[in-house]
């Protein structure tokens, strides 16, 4: 088949890497892609909706995946679905599960999945009310979009005061923080885990760690994701077991008896503490950097996986994981992610490709004649795999340190978790 992915980051990278291995893929697109993309597809210049649909049309394309958030929030889904175009994401109405923290929250208290307490609020002296009666830690969400930077927790009643005055009057996160849901703060430890949807089952496929502030030991202020690692170390067949009971597989049912059924991937943020999982949010689409050490990890044909969730076999696939671990580290420009350096060159990436397990995949790059230069603030991800977590760190980093960039920094500490734990177990 023809294929076309949507998106541009370190996630569709590593999809375009996956996808194009698929005995299915005849011949893989990508709008607008990357430089590393440019290896694997052919990058086009699509963004409008009517475009994308004229290139499909022209091109005979029959499938397309969708990689980041807002085109489906959008309503790229159902746009392609009414032009008979097999699309991998959830319709417009599906869509909500990300595209709205309330949305999530309300579907989640009337289907009976664990999350968080909560209230939503438009009128800032309603929600400071709120705020002084709770206390703190609390945790602050604008309801809408925010590019993953839409998440505050405050730890002092003046910080929430003062922020939910900056969300609510659209100052801090525009239109999105117009509406903002307020949060019991969860304790315990995060886990990404991803569940393949076709509208009436699901597909378990695995978990990641992800690594969410800017500085090592968790320090510094929330990103996008500064790195992850798959599997958890924590995750095992029992707990898996709960997610699927308790939350996915209600999800699924959920969704379909509200009259909006959900194809595509969920990817369910979670806390975990004393072994019981609880839902911290939905998104709709994979995870970036988790996506990038799941395509290392997978062993099965991802067309085939992603095609089911769109024509509902689900139940007719298998997905089949190394039992080698994978991990991500990102390099991000200096100064990320408050204001960055942009336009600065990127050298030696070549020399990743030399070095056993390891694999180099692009975020915010750009080809300027035969320099490659930054123009993000999450640049890269290095990824390596090998048997054990500890030689599995070691080969990302020897590849980060073989990459020439002053702009740039990481963090050095990516998989600390699952490593101390690992050697917690030895002794």
């Amino acid at each position: 088949m023809k294929i076309l992915l949507i998106g541009s980051g370190g996630r569709e990278h590593a999809l375009a890497w996956k996808l194009a291995q698929s005995p299915r893929c005849e011949k893989l697109f990508c709008a607008p892609g990357n430089p590393g993309i440019a290896d694997v597809a052919q990058c086009v210049a699509l963004s409008a909706h009517d475009e994308i649909i004229d290139f499909c049309q022209s091109n005979h394309i029959e499938f397309v995946v969708v990689g980041p958030e807002q085109p489906l929030v959008d309503g790229l889904g159902s746009t392609l679905r009414a032009q008979g175009i097999a699309v991998f994401g959830p319709d417009t109405a599906a869509a909500q599960m990300e595209g709205s923290k309330g949305f999530m929250k309300d579907f989640c208290k009337r289907h009976n999945i664990p999350t968080a307490a909560y209230a939503r609020f438009t009128d800032v002296e309603k929600a400071k009310n709120y705020i002084r009666e709770q206390g703190v830690p609390i945790v602050l969400k604008t309801d809408g979009l925010a590019g993953g930077k839409g998440v505050l927790l405050p730890q002092t009643i003046d910080e929430a005061l003062s922020a939910i005055e900056e969300m609510l009057s659209g100052d801090a996160f525009g239109d999105a923080g117009t509406e903002v849901v307020i949060e019991e703060f969860m304790e315990g430890e995060e886990l990404s885990y991803f569940a393949l949807a076709d509208g009436d089952t699901y597909l378990a496929l695995t978990s990641a760690q992800d690594h969410k502030r800017v500085g090592d030991g968790d320090t510094g202020p929330n990103t996008g994701g500064m790195g992850a690692y798959s599997p958890a170390h924590f995750m095992t067949a029992e707990l898996e077991q709960k997610i699927l009971d308790k939350i996915i597989a209600p999800t699924v049912a959920g969704m379909k008896k509200d009259g909006t059924p959900f194809k595509g991937v969920l990817f369910a943020g979670l806390m975990v503490k004393e072994g019981e999982p609880r839902l911290i949010e939905y998104n709709i689409r994979f995870g970036d950097p988790e996506c990038q050490p799941l395509m290392m990890r997978l062993n099965s044909d991802l067309v085939e996986l992603l095609l089911a969730t769109d024509i509902g076999t689900l139940n007719e696939v298998k997905a089949e994981w190394s039992n080698q671990s994978a991990l991500c580290v990102v390099m991000a420009a200096k100064g990320y992610p408050a204001a960055y350096e942009k336009n600065t060159e990127i050298k030696n990436t070549q020399a990743v490709k030399a070095i056993e397990g390891a694999q180099l995949f692009h975020a915010g790059t750009a080809q300027e004649g035969d320099k490659l230069i930054s123009i993000g603030g999450r640049v890269l991800g290095v990824v390596g795999m090998s048997d054990t977590i500890q030689s599995t760190q070691d080969i990302a980093y020897q590849a980060v340190d073989t990459i020439d960039w002053d702009g740039g920094f990481c963090r050095r500490d990516i998989g600390y978790r699952a490593i101390k734990a690992h050697q917690e177990k030895v002794v």
